[in-house]
């Protein structure tokens, strides 16, 4: 990953590493660390675990604190929800960490780079790199900003229309979409966002909400109507 890559996706994660290696450990597959054992690389296997361990006691943690009308059952049910291998690799697209990805040839040529199993574990990675690098407060603050909102809403659709995007295109291979926003509007206390979506840079939808959450939603649900 070349330095001005990183600054990008730290940019993305709002966070700076102290310690790049680790952020490079995250994103090095293990197809990638046999292929060029004589490197030394280490694969981001284990900080996937670490990071899976961190995701689900946050997440479990803001389901705590901002649902409080929700029984042991419902609250089991939504954090499986929020932390399936879908939701993941919906977030890790977002934040384009296929771009970013170390792959061995066959995963490469394979289409390792869109695999939801691999976005998934990226960014479990990514998260486990965060602790270590900066410790809790930093990597709760990750989570939060990806999930908080969500978790308060009365009924769970985070990601749907995203995930369902992301889905419908992947059918052919090297499609590419990409979320801008193109407009904000309002005070602080009442902002009004407009997100377009593109694919392979033709704008197939667009949407309004009161965060930029929100807006990739509605737009994401306008591509799917579009593309239907």
């Amino acid at each position: 990953m070349s330095k001005q890559q990183m600054t990008v996706l730290e940019k993305k994660l709002n966070y700076s590493f102290k310690n790049p290696v680790l952020l490079q450990q995250s994103l090095t597959h293990s197809s990638y660390a046999n292929e060029n054992s004589k490197l030394g690389l280490t694969s981001n296997e284990r900080l996937e675990f670490l990071g899976d361990s961190l995701l689900g006691m946050t997440v479990a943690l803001l389901i705590y604190e901002n649902k409080p009308e929700l029984t042991e059952g419902q609250m089991t049910k939504l954090r499986a929800q929020l932390v399936c291998e879908r939701s993941l690799a919906s977030i890790a697209a977002e934040l384009d960490l296929g771009t970013y990805l170390l792959l061995g040839r066959g995963e490469e040529n394979g289409g390792g780079r869109s695999r939801p199993s691999i976005l998934s574990d990226a960014f479990e990675a990514v998260l486990a790199a965060v602790y270590l690098d900066g410790g809790y407060q930093p990597t709760q603050e990750l989570i939060s900003a990806f999930f908080k909102e969500n978790i308060k809403k009365p009924t769970l659709s985070y990601s749907d229309y995203k995930t369902q995007l992301q889905e419908t295109v992947q059918i052919k291979s090297g499609q590419s979409l990409v979320y801008n926003k193109i407009d904000e509007q309002g005070p602080d206390h009442d902002k009004s966002f407009t997100v377009e979506v593109k694919l392979n840079g033709k704008t197939i939808g667009t949407g309004t909400g009161k965060s930029k959450k929100l807006a990739e939603q509605e737009a994401a649900k306008a591509a799917i109507n579009e593309l239907k």
